[in-house]
């Protein structure tokens, strides 16, 4: 199977600060790597590389099999851009922002329309698609971005947290498109904060922090690695966490998580349905009222906040985010232009 994205030994400093630290990545054609970690973690950084919005101090990258310094031209010519932000002219139609991608893609007048009329077709923008794009919802503007991103039918699809801020039902179109297109055989480095989606489009995933890559495999893979089943119980008083504690205690293979807010316990196991009804039982035992109680296998949610120590939405500080406007490629408007 080929390697459509190869990198090795990314480095990117800004100042003193290193955002990306050696980073190693492999995707191969046809799949979808999920790069997953929390804001500042370098994510962004190592598109606007692969994309050649950035160029790296250190280390090699290549796309499609083309390398990012040294042939960044044939490189644009190759891949697709989604950004975090949706880069459409607001002022154009959804129809004249797909053909003026086409036309600097030098598609040609004619097919550069037939793509914009299929692509507003295919993305439910049909209806839409004489409307000035300023009068767009923040779903459709997303779509038509995605949709700009696919005009010259690239082999390589670099999707930055493409689905943030959309409803569930534009999400989950987004997520049908995506499968789509891998499908057809295109390949996707897709980074995003939502561990539902990794969990259900990314063939492969690689976590980073810091900068550097701190676990790698399938969704399935980095579970397991975490441990089998979780038992959670909600109590329905905060008087009885410290005896809840104690009991799922002796039975739980590690530290017995706490939320007080929530009231809720969550403790790993090993046994399934046998030790949730020694849970059970020892808490009727000493009168410990329960407002809900479960057996589970973890999350990716659960995988993310065992690695970096935080939930996937917190923000961190990092230079990669204050320095973003003072970096080449920073613009959005700027990132459409080099790629398409």
């Amino acid at each position: 199977m080929t390697d459509m994205i190869r990198t090795a030994g990314l480095v990117k400093r800004y100042g003193k600060v290193v955002a990306l630290d050696g980073l190693d990545l492999v995707v191969p054609k046809g799949t979808v790597l999920g790069l997953l970690g929390p804001n500042g973690a370098g994510k962004t950084t190592a598109v606007r590389i692969l994309t050649t919005l950035l160029v790296p101090d250190e280390g090699t990258a290549e796309v499609a099999g083309l390398d990012v310094r040294a042939e960044p031209g044939m490189v644009r010519e190759r891949i697709g851009l989604s950004g975090q932000t949706a880069a459409v002219d607001e002022h154009l139609t959804g129809y004249e922002n797909l053909d003026m991608v086409g036309r600097l893609y030098h598609l040609g007048r004619e097919k550069s329309r037939a793509r914009a009329r299929e692509l507003l077709d295919q993305f439910d923008l049909e209806e839409a698609g004489n409307r000035p794009a300023k009068t767009y919802s923040g779903g459709m503007r997303r779509r038509l971005d995605l949709a700009a991103a696919l005009v010259a039918e690239p082999d390589v699809l670099f999707l930055d947290e493409p689905t943030t801020g959309l409803d569930p039902r534009s999400r989950a179109l987004m997520w049908e498109t995506i499968q789509e297109l891998v499908r057809g055989g295109a390949t996707v480095l897709l980074t995003t904060q939502y561990m539902e989606e990794a969990d259900r489009l990314a063939d492969d995933i690689v976590v980073i922090d810091r900068g550097r890559m701190i676990a790698h495999g399938t969704s399935d893979e980095l579970k397991t690695q975490l441990g089998g089943e979780r038992v959670e119980v909600d109590l329905a008083s905060s008087a009885d966490i410290p005896a809840a504690m104690s009991i799922l205690g002796g039975l739980s293979v590690g530290e017995v998580q706490v939320d007080e807010q929530t009231r809720r316990l969550t403790a790993a196991v090993t046994g399934g349905a046998d030790v949730l009804r020694q849970v059970l039982q020892r808490l009727a035992d000493k009168g410990i009222s329960v407002v809900d109680v479960g057996l589970r296998r973890p999350t990716l949610d659960d995988v993310f906040l065992t690695l970096t120590g935080h939930a996937a939405e917190e923000v961190a500080e990092h230079p990669e985010d204050k320095g973003k406007e003072s970096e080449p490629g920073a613009s959005k408007t700027r990132e459409k232009e080099a790629v398409r």
